[in-house]
């Protein structure tokens, strides 16, 4: 053992119980991954080396080119080969294809976050609007995204708009319905009492919204943001499928699918769950540093 794992913090976290069962959930994610890549990939073993014990025979599905299901250790190290080892800016290395779906999901998350916001305030400000136009949204929600991918990318790619724009656009169309929801209902949160106080200060329209109900927005606010910011990422990734693209996750996904590489299909999908992991953390810690600042959180 090394002295950091003797600490008395380390001991501290795990006489607390916070550790050990994150550990105990991980360790028994990890056996059944061994065990299911075992099992899947029992009949290429069989066809390719007959009668070997238990041991080579779990040994050899662990260690397939191509297996059905990868164990950890191969797509750990598919990860490394494909980060580390590739020079970046190229086409095999993954940090390229990531930084290409990000830039797409971070311009749609922004242009989705501007049209979501500006919803629900339409929304809260005009009776007239809410009815006219909430069954609409909740309809557009309904739309599968693998279904209108395909014919925005065409739509737009036939006027000459190919590349970032339809993917923003798909990415936008992911994320702007939480925030435009978020959005409505932080904005009408105020109580009854809030709101008359306001009003015998003789506060108008628009001071109201700045000083009461944008404050106390931002919780509701920030809760739909950490979707929209993940969704925006997965129409990033759809996307690209049917573009025929030459870079980001989905053409990643699709080559690996297509050349049955299930060792890149899955180092694609780590590398998406990481980067929406980390998409979510940044929006969180804005979300600390803006309601510590604004006194929505103590």
């Amino acid at each position: 053992m090394t002295d950091a794992a003797l600490s008395p913090a380390f001991r501290q976290r795990m006489a607390s119980g916070r550790a050990l069962p994150v550990l105990a959930v991980c360790a028994v994610l990890i056996a059944v991954w061994y065990a299911g890549a075992v099992g899947l990939n029992a009949g290429v073993v069989e066809q390719r080396s007959p009668g070997l014990d238990a041991l080579d025979f779990a040994k050899a599905a662990w260690a397939l080119d191509r297996p059905l299901l990868p164990a950890p250790h191969q797509i750990l190290w598919e990860l490394k080969t494909s980060v580390f080892d590739a020079r970046l800016g190229s086409a095999r290395n993954l940090l390229t294809h990531v930084g290409v779906t990000l830039s797409s999901t971070l311009a749609g998350f922004l242009c989705g976050v501007a049209l979501g916001a500006a919803l629900g305030v339409g929304l809260v400000g005009s009776r007239a609007l809410d009815k006219a136009l909430t069954p609409w949204l909740v309809a557009s929600q309904t739309i599968p995204i693998l279904a209108i991918a395909p014919i925005v990318v065409t739509a737009l790619g036939a006027v000459g708009l190919k590349g970032l724009i339809p993917k923003a656009i798909i990415s936008a169309y992911l994320c702007f319905f939480p925030v435009a929801i978020g959005m409505a209902k932080g904005l009408a949160s105020p109580d009854a009492a809030q709101s008359d106080l306001m009003r015998t200060y003789a506060a108008t329209g628009a001071q109201t919204l700045l000083k009461l109900r944008l404050p106390a927005s931002l919780p509701f606010l920030f809760a739909s943001l950490k979707v929209a910011v993940a969704a925006a990422l997965v129409g990033a990734i759809v996307a690209e499928l049917p573009t025929g693209a030459q870079s980001g996750l989905g053409a990643r996904l699709l080559a690996g699918s297509y050349y049955g590489n299930t060792l890149q299909l899955w180092a694609a999908l780590i590398a998406a769950s990481v980067a929406a992991a980390g998409l979510v953390g940044a929006v969180t810690l804005v979300e600390r540093v803006v309601l510590g600042r604004t006194g929505a959180r103590p």
